[in-house]
């Protein structure tokens, strides 16, 4: 599990360090990290590093000064390094200093360089690029390495509000940050460089296969097809069955226990997947664990009423498409709930349960789940899981592979079959967000793909990620 911390926290774990350790301690620890990175990007992407040229761009914070030591390192292994000092007057004197004794010249402007430090902010700074840093950045060709955090992407969620820089790798000090789990294609890979923070809880987190593995529900000698939970699901109807055939589909694949369906759809549910035990109605669909609701049901009187059996059931229950616009219809649905809720909205959809998203997706998710008492799952290119006790997990395998129609059916699958299986609903909602990506990835092996296809990939999928957490016998 990776952990992902808010620019105070981090500032606070560095403040005994700093009062304990001679000054500069903590910098030049940062810099001997970020000058190792940019020695192995070299000779990756050049051959070589002696005689190769990399560009500082130089900011006023001390970003700045990890650039400057960071390149005067580099210039005592016989790298070209040139500094353009973004504000001079305001420069770090140590680090301006140490380049200048390894050699390091300052110029105006990058002349042809192999590889380029972003040191022009650090985690306090906010907004766009100012003018000179943009048109800077905005002429480079070589690869960027980030300082801590690439500069003029919102450290806390990753928005862009202008101009900013564009990584390849970014080298995180101490902690990993919010923009490195928001903002993919500004950071690039992430590097993390221990300086010896000791810090306290994350601000969010984010799951390895490991993690999916630990909390995956498999069978054992005892169990059989009912004991590892009963899913129930509504979705679909008569004119629109696809829905539900998808969202049975993706939770057959996912578990070993019994799927129930209850709907309009039963007889193409029951074509497309002759072990699901269908009936018409809700009442009528038998004992279950937990239900899943929504995918093309439909928004009318009879769907209503399919919806409100469900959740007087007071069962754990996700709620995705349709379900989820009548509840914005009729907020007070959830009045009472005792049992777990998961709410798995696009943007659009939450624009009609709340307000418009906005640029901070986790405060968006954060809020919602605290007006609703329920685990929030805002579909995105980065999906954000939060629960109503706060906690927040976004999903860093996510791709735009994942966003085809019919996708979200899929993912409604997964989770319905977790909440039966009883895991907490943030971890189902999280493991399922993982695995559902993954098998978009999968199935789109870089081309588009179809839903259809992302659940046929949850199989080999949760075969590979379950081996993760199987014991090496050596």
């Amino acid at each position: 599990m990776r952990h992902y911390h808010l620019p105070g926290a981090v500032r606070d774990a560095e403040a005994p360090l700093l009062a304990a350790l001679p000054p500069g301690t903590l910098m030049r620890r940062a810099a001997h990290g970020l000058a190792r990175v940019c020695v192995a990007e070299l000779a990756a992407r050049t051959g070589g590093v002696a005689g190769r040229r990399v560009s500082l761009l130089v900011g006023s914070g001390d970003n700045g000064g990890d650039a400057l030591f960071a390149g005067a390192l580099l210039r005592r292994r016989g790298v070209r390094v040139e500094a353009i000092l973004l504000v001079p007057d305001r420069a770090h004197g140590e680090g301006l200093r140490e380049l200048r004794r390894a050699g390091g010249r300052i110029v105006d402007r990058p002349d042809r360089p192999d590889l380029v430090i972003d040191g022009i902010v650090g985690i306090s700074g906010r907004g766009a690029l100012r003018t000179d840093a943009a048109r800077i950045v905005a002429e480079l060709t070589a690869p960027i390495v980030a300082a801590d955090t690439p500069s003029g992407v919102d450290v806390c969620t990753g928005t862009v509000h202008g101009p900013a820089v564009s990584a390849a790798v970014t080298v995180a000090f101490g902690a990993l940050k919010p923009v490195h789990a928001l903002a993919p294609g500004h950071c690039g890979r992430v590097e993390t460089i221990d300086i010896g923070l000791q810090l306290g809880p994350a601000a969010l987190t984010a799951l390895d296969d490991a993690d999916v593995a630990a909390h995956w529900p498999v069978p054992g000698a005892g169990d059989d097809k009912y004991s590892t939970g009963v899913l129930g699901i509504v979705a679909g109807d008569a004119r629109y069955p696809g829905a539900a055939v998808l969202s049975v589909g993706a939770a057959v694949r996912a578990t070993s226990a019994m799927v129930r369906y209850a709907g309009p759809a039963r007889a193409a549910v029951l074509s497309a997947w002759p072990e699901v035990v269908g009936s018409e109605e809700v009442g009528d669909a038998g004992r279950v664990q937990a239900w899943a609701a929504g995918p093309g049901m439909g928004v009318d009187e009879d769907a209503a009423d399919r919806l409100a059996a469900v959740l007087d059931q007071d069962l754990p229950t996700v709620l995705d498409a349709d379900a989820l616009t009548l509840l914005a219809e009729h907020p007070g649905l959830l009045a009472g709930r005792t049992s777990p809720t998961v709410l798995t909205p696009h943007a659009g959809e939450f624009a009609r349960l709340m307000s418009p998203v906005g640029r901070d997706r986790i405060a968006a998710a954060r809020e919602a789940a605290r007006e609703f008492g329920a685990t929030v799952l805002l579909k995105g290119h980065r999906t954000v899981v939060a629960g109503p006790d706060g906690r927040v997990v976004v999903d860093t395998a996510g791709s735009s592979w994942a966003a085809t129609p019919g996708s979200g059916d899929v993912l409604t699958g997964i989770v319905g079959t977790l909440l039966a299986a009883g895991l907490d609903p943030v971890d189902a909602a999280s493991c399922a967000a993982r695995v559902h990506a993954l098998a978009a990835a999968r199935a789109a092996d870089g081309a588009p793909t179809s839903a259809a296809a992302i659940s046929g990939a949850i199989p080999e999928v949760l075969r590979q990620v379950l081996k993760t957490g199987e014991p090496d016998l050596g």
